[in-house]
């Protein structure tokens, strides 16, 4: 695959409250997109298609059982910026930006993970976006959204996997065709990262190695339709609307039964240059 070019370091800038929401923790990122390509196999001779966004550099494993979010956005932006950033710290600052982004959690309880809603706002606020929230009763319906948005974006998409309680990175797919050509598609293979791996879950299954190649079968006894948030414990990817964004019951109710997914939107030009500084 072509290599992303590597760049410096921009100068921060401090955002203090974003969507209404003081950001009460630090966050630091690498800004400025990569210039090299992804990786692209057209086969025109067997109809096939393969998208990879991903290096080998880009894979980050969470660093407790709490934080897939941070580790999932962390991976997202090593695929979008020119660096890439495996570091504890920034983790740890992705994942409290995450949850801040979240807002109360239905039940009233402290929130230990962060929702999909926090994963979707942070990658928007640090300008990897924008993106949003889908959900999609189909499961190929649901990556064949994903896969053109991906071929339109260069950006990679969010799998919300588990009924919801764990994050994964679409990293890439093959296709029976190109994307850019045709809506005449199915997707056969979706290139995953699990920030849990090696550890797997034992109810779920084992973590697919960083950047293998799962079948849509397979994939699907991981990516499964979300159910209900109202009762999900702390950690994990439980939903919650932001302030404003209307009641609990209603956003719950519309990803309720859905195969969720955080996909970039085209069209719409992000702030790679966007990121925060620490906040003393």
């Amino acid at each position: 695959m072509p290599g992303r070019a590597r760049g410096s370091r921009r100068l921060p800038i401090v955002l203090a409250a974003v969507l209404g929401l003081a950001l009460v923790a630090p966050l630091h990122v690498l800004a400025g997109r990569g210039t090299g390509g992804p990786s692209i196999a057209p086969s025109a001779a067997q109809g096939g298609f393969t998208l990879d966004l991903s290096t080998k550099g880009d894979f980050v494993a969470q660093t407790n059982f709490v934080q897939c979010v941070g580790a999932s956005m962390q991976m997202m932006l090593n695929m979008v910026r020119a660096e890439d950033d495996r570091t504890k710290t920034t983790q740890a600052e992705l994942q409290v930006l995450a949850r801040a982004l979240s807002g109360q959690r239905p039940d009233g309880n402290q929130r230990k993970g962060a929702s999909v809603r926090g994963w979707t706002a942070g990658l928007n606020v640090l300008g990897a976006g924008p993106y949003r929230t889908v959900g999609s009763a189909d499961i190929q319906d649901a990556l064949r959204l994903a896969a053109t948005a991906m071929r339109e974006t260069n950006r990679p998409v969010g799998l919300l996997v588990w009924r919801g309680r764990h994050a994964w990175v679409m990293a890439g797919f093959t296709a029976t065709a190109d994307p850019a050509l045709t809506d005449d598609f199915e997707v056969t293979g979706v290139i995953v990262m699990d920030p849990l791996y090696p550890y797997g879950s034992g109810t779920w299954g084992p973590s697919p190695r960083p950047r293998e190649t799962l079948s849509v079968a397979t994939l699907g006894r991981q990516f499964v339709p979300r159910r209900g948030g109202a009762s999900l414990p702390g950690g994990g990817t439980e939903s919650s609307p932001t302030s404003g964004a209307g009641s609990t019951s209603s956003w719950s109710q519309a990803l309720a039964g859905k195969y969720v997914i955080v996909m970039p939107v085209a069209g719409v030009t992000g702030s790679p240059s966007l990121h925060l500084r620490r906040l003393d």
